[in-house]
């Protein structure tokens, strides 16, 4: 049961990365960022505030939100800033790049989670996640030359190492997520964030706006965009459920998971009738067998 759980996550992951494609293209990035976390902070308030008036009506339903400690506290917000910051390296990206560019690369994060645990943790490597690191390294390499034939060079182009930076910060996310979720309540964790990520990007949104309106960038309004925060929030419940099972192995699911690529690769690349899916395809494939081996790496 908890391996649907996992496909369930990786799909709604999937279907998120393509309304975040849909919002930002041709349409200001940070109003975009700030009302899909808006969406995602109304989902939690009703919960956090029932779990603090009435803590009974939630109690074993699995969305009782308990109180933190202000320690606690600072440990999310400090997650919250990590993953912010990732997602407006992000979607800056994804708006300039395409969405079949933008996946494989997002893809490779367990790489980097990886290697930040061989330094962070000392963790060490076996024979097959170390096959992974190359074979995915290998074909991260072969992408960069499909990306050349829609003119993007890999190394000089800036959206390209907003996306790696992205993409790299959410390996940190990923590392502190191994540290927090041992310590603090996965549901509390979840729910604070939702409400920490407004708080940090509020402030730098109001600057913005001064920047958007004097360059004449416009903000359109879009019914996706809310959809962003909707299905990642449904996309991670389902996630953290997954974990909490007892048999549940979290190589197998973090693969799973990996499976979302997959959806935004196949139908964002038809959706916006993008380049080269054939040979974007085939590194695709070489990428996440790399992963693929990285994660079960760990059980084999």
């Amino acid at each position: 049961m908890w391996a649907l759980f996992g496909l369930a996550s990786a799909l709604f992951l999937g279907i998120y990365d393509i309304f975040k494609k849909q919002s930002v293209n041709n349409n200001a990035v940070m109003p975009v960022l700030f009302f899909s976390t808006v969406a995602s902070t109304l989902l939690f308030s009703p919960l956090i505030i029932l779990s603090f008036k009435s803590p009974d009506l939630l109690a074993n339903t699995g969305l009782y939100v308990p109180k933190l400690s202000t320690f606690e506290h600072l440990q999310v917000l400090l997650k919250s800033a990590i993953v912010v910051s990732s997602w407006v390296f992000a979607f800056f990206a994804l708006k300039h790049l395409p969405i079949t560019i933008v996946a494989p690369i997002r893809a490779t994060g367990p790489l980097w989670t990886l290697i930040g645990a061989l330094i962070i943790f000392h963790e060490r490597l076996n024979v097959y996640q170390w096959i992974g690191i190359v074979i995915t390294l290998l074909f991260f390499y072969l992408f960069s030359t499909a990306g050349r034939l829609e003119g993007i060079n890999f190394k000089r182009n800036k959206w390209i190492y907003y996306i790696v930076a992205g993409t790299l910060l959410g390996a940190c996310s990923g590392l502190y997520d191994k540290f927090i979720l041992q310590r603090i309540d996965r549901v509390a964790v979840q729910a604070w964030f939702s409400v920490y990520q407004v708080v940090i990007l509020l402030p730098f949104v109001l600057l913005n706006e001064k920047i958007r309106k004097r360059k004449n960038i416009t903000f359109e309004w879009r019914w996706t965009i809310p959809l962003i925060g909707l299905f990642l929030v449904i996309a991670d419940y389902l996630y953290f459920y997954a974990l909490s099972n007892e048999d549940a192995l979290i190589s197998v699911i973090s693969a799973l998971r990996r499976g979302s690529v997959l959806v935004a690769f196949v139908v964002g690349g038809v959706l916006f009738k993008e380049q080269n899916l054939k040979k974007k395809g085939a590194y695709l494939a070489g990428i996440l067998t790399g992963i693929l081996l990285i994660t079960l790496g760990t059980v084999l």
